[in-house]
């Protein structure tokens, strides 16, 4: 069990879960102080956590379920677990339903409305792997999936959803979306092959490139509006200064005709930027505060 245990949290990039759960840490302060000027309980960042595990997990599960013949094609992906014989679909279907179980427990814990939200994370979280199959929007979708996290964590500690929440995601659903793009430049040969849809496929790499940008500079004005309308300060503005450098870096990683330091742009740049906006988040509105 063990050993299945860590084969299924290495085919799902168990690891990966840094992209999202700063942002839903971020949420989660900045929607306590905005909203009901105290910081989140001990408690209530324990079953934030527990909850974004088991999205995440969940989310990525059933992607490759879903994906299972399609990443048997792809060189790229041919070796993952579930087309190499290493896990058996119904066991990586339970891993789903337990971590499903654990997402819906965590919100119950929270409050009433972050379980009547549960079913829109749910069919997000389900219908993002067959986008692909029927529009090139496929990271759109997927940016709209992880920018739930911050909207969580928002929601779970206040219980409800203002403005400045709204932009939070639609801020982390353009990033999502942006590297989401640069990613799938990679399998643009094989996406057009297999009839499967994607901005790159559709537009070319050079075009997605230039799409991807255009997202994080609506990425760097969405951190931008948030510093404008809530009370944080200079030291927020700091991490935001130093995220749209890493994203104007991760753009110059990547070009049209050299892809060689793709997963550098994606895994690397795109960790330590949310990251960054969550630890001059929580120096401004925790440690500098001192609440």
């Amino acid at each position: 069990m063990i050993a299945k245990l860590r084969v299924f949290l290495e085919m799902i990039k168990f690891e990966h879960t840094l992209f999202a759960l700063p942002f839903a840490y971020v949420g989660a302060i900045l929607g306590a102080v905005t909203v009901e000027k105290r910081l989140p309980e001990w408690s209530e960042c324990g079953w934030i956590l527990l909850a974004m595990v088991g999205a995440r997990t969940a989310a990525m599960g059933l992607n490759r379920l879903i994906d299972k013949a399609i990443d048997a094609r792809n060189p790229r992906t041919a070796n993952r677990a579930l087309p190499a014989g290493l896990l058996k679909s119904a066991e990586v279907i339970v891993y789903i339903v337990v971590s499903f179980v654990l997402l819906f427990w965590a919100a119950a814990k929270l409050n009433p409305l972050a379980v009547k939200l549960l079913p829109i994370a749910v069919f997000m979280t389900v219908i993002y792997s067959y986008t692909k199959r029927i529009t090139w929007a496929c990271h759109i979708v997927l940016g709209l999936t992880l920018g739930l996290a911050p909207l969580g964590g928002w929601v779970g500690v206040t219980g409800g959803v203002t403005l400045e929440a709204m932009i939070l995601y639609v801020t982390v659903a353009l990033w999502s979306a942006g590297f989401d793009i640069i990613y799938a430049c990679q399998d643009v040969e094989f996406d057009r092959k297999e009839g499967l849809h994607s901005i790159p496929a559709r537009f070319g790499i050079a075009g997605a490139l230039w799409i991807a940008r255009a997202f994080h500079v609506l990425t760097a004005v969405g951190f931008a509006l948030i510093l404008a309308l809530t009370d944080l300060s200079w030291w927020y503005f700091a991490g935001m200064i130093v995220s749209a450098a890493l994203l104007l870096y991760e753009h110059r990683l990547v070009k049209p005709n050299d892809l060689s330091k793709l997963n550098a742009a994606f895994f690397t740049m795109n960790g330590i930027l949310s990251a960054v906006i969550f630890v001059f988040t929580f120096i401004d509105l925790v440690v500098i505060r001192s609440w």
